[in-house]
């Protein structure tokens, strides 16, 4: 008689067991990536070295996917079905005094990107495993994709300017170019700090947000001798943030709303009337009501300071992220991977109705598709801070890599009837080409003469 198939919990077994024999690969990883940061669409060297393990894995790959993201499939043994993404983020975030910043260019991760490229890596490793993979049907495709943290805005917008890219984030490029037409379902996890006494986090909303680029053009003049033969671009600027922050009162209680920048030039020198500023501004809103609604209201409060000045004013508004909504059958599946592991009482559970203040790309993603982005412990310090890094890598890497493991593992054995099930239950709030259509209406440039009105 041919040999039993093992059941979905032996499968999990051996997943895990296999993460195991071979963590201190990507943990290792991991840590070489915290040593080495860079920001997004920049992401050359971490790309290269996600590259290198592919290859140690035998796993084929793509690679200069949206500029720097790498992309690998793993074929099931057990037939054709549906396509799980797990998901790792290749960039890091700019904090010059953070104690790993890098000395010329500032960035560091201090949000636990280098985390997420290990756990992925470590659960393609379960996966693989060929006490396992021969049972899986469909795909799994380990996907390192860039640029998540959108800085930089002045430099991405020159990309596209080059034709590098249309998109500014890393995965609205990646649907944008039809790198996730052949994926089904996605998931990925990211670090926190704030656990207190619980391991995972799952469930709630991200805010929308919108992103603008916006330069003031006054004219410069001596600024002892002939201050008033100038016009004071850097002025108009500082009303313009006034005005904003006088409106803060009208953000509605539902928005969860955040509006904040930085001005990234102030002039040329200190002697001189400034004639050239800019500033890189974010509007953050739980529904897109309120974003709209918000965004115009900064937008006018742009032209307000140029008005006041007569300076010109040039607002270039680029398609910021959508919020992110997680699929609840997905959701369960995580959740009852890691109370196996942890027990129930380690697990938190978000409320739907709760939205956090920050903004992912994943939720870009999640108006295609069915996807979840849970947080792990393993962190401390502020997230975006100094302080930031990873403590413990065995719950910030180890552990969701197998837990991720677990999940498709759930739905991909048996003929993949959980995850044919999770598609089909699923409704999109868009198409891939309606959400395509609808950023390029995103993109928008104003040009307002202050001293014209």
């Amino acid at each position: 008689m041919p040999a039993q198939s093992p059941n979905i919990e032996d499968l999990k077994r051996r997943a895990c067991a296999a993460i195991d024999r071979r963590k201190a690969e990507f943990v290792e990883l991991a840590k070489d990536v915290f040593k080495n940061p860079e920001t997004g669409f920049k992401e050359t060297k971490t790309a290269e070295t996600v590259a290198r393990f592919f290859d140690r894995l035998g796993v084929s790959h793509r690679d200069g996917l949206a500029v720097t993201g790498i992309k690998a499939r793993i074929q099931g043994g057990a037939g054709p079905g549906p396509s799980v993404a797990i998901l790792g983020e290749l960039d890091s975030l700019i904090v010059n005094d953070h104690p790993n910043a890098n000395a010329q260019t500032g960035a560091a991760h201090a949000c636990g990107h280098n985390a997420q490229l290990g756990m992925m890596l470590g659960a393609a490793i379960g996966l693989l495993d060929q006490s396992v993979l021969p049972y899986l049907s469909g795909s799994i495709v380990p996907f390192a994709v860039p640029a998540e943290e959108f800085v930089e805005v002045e430099d991405r917008l020159a990309f596209r300017q080059q034709g590098r890219l249309e998109f500014l984030g890393g995965k609205q490029e990646l649907i944008r170019v039809g790198e996730f037409d052949d994926v089904d379902l996605a998931m990925m996890c990211h670090t926190a700090s704030d656990m207190k006494e619980r391991s995972f986090s799952i469930g709630g909303a991200s805010n929308g947000h919108m992103v603008k680029f916006v330069e003031y053009t006054g004219r410069s003049a001596h600024a002892g001798a002939a201050p008033h033969e100038g016009i004071n671009a850097l002025n108009a600027a500082n009303l313009a943030l006034a005005a904003i922050h006088l409106n803060r009162e009208t953000f509605t209680e539902k928005a969860t709303a955040r509006t904040h920048g930085m001005i990234t030039k102030g002039g040329e020198a200190v002697n001189a009337v400034p004639g050239d500023v800019r500033v890189e501004w974010r509007v953050r809103s739980s529904n897109p009501e309120d974003l709209e609604r918000n965004s115009a209201m900064v937008d006018r409060c742009f032209r307000s300071g140029a008005m006041a000045v007569g300076a010109r004013v040039t607002i270039t508004n680029i398609a910021g992220y959508f919020s992110l909504n997680q699929d609840e059958s997905l959701k369960e599946l995580f959740v009852d991977n890691a109370a196996s592991l942890l027990g129930r009482d380690r697990i938190a559970l978000t409320p739907d109705g709760r939205t956090r203040g920050g903004s992912t790309d994943m939720g870009d993603l999640s108006q295609i598709m069915p996807v979840i982005h849970p947080y792990t412990a393993g962190a401390t310090g502020g997230g975006h801070s100094r302080n930031y890094r990873i403590k413990d890598y065995e719950q910030a890497v180890v552990m969701p890599a197998k837990i991720m493991a677990m999940t498709a593992v759930d739905l991909l054995a048996d003929g993949a009837v959980k995850a044919r099930q999770a598609v089909e239950e699923f409704q999109p709030p868009m198409t891939r080409d309606q959400y395509v259509a609808f950023q390029r209406s995103r993109f928008t440039t104003e040009v307002f003469d202050g001293a014209a009105s």
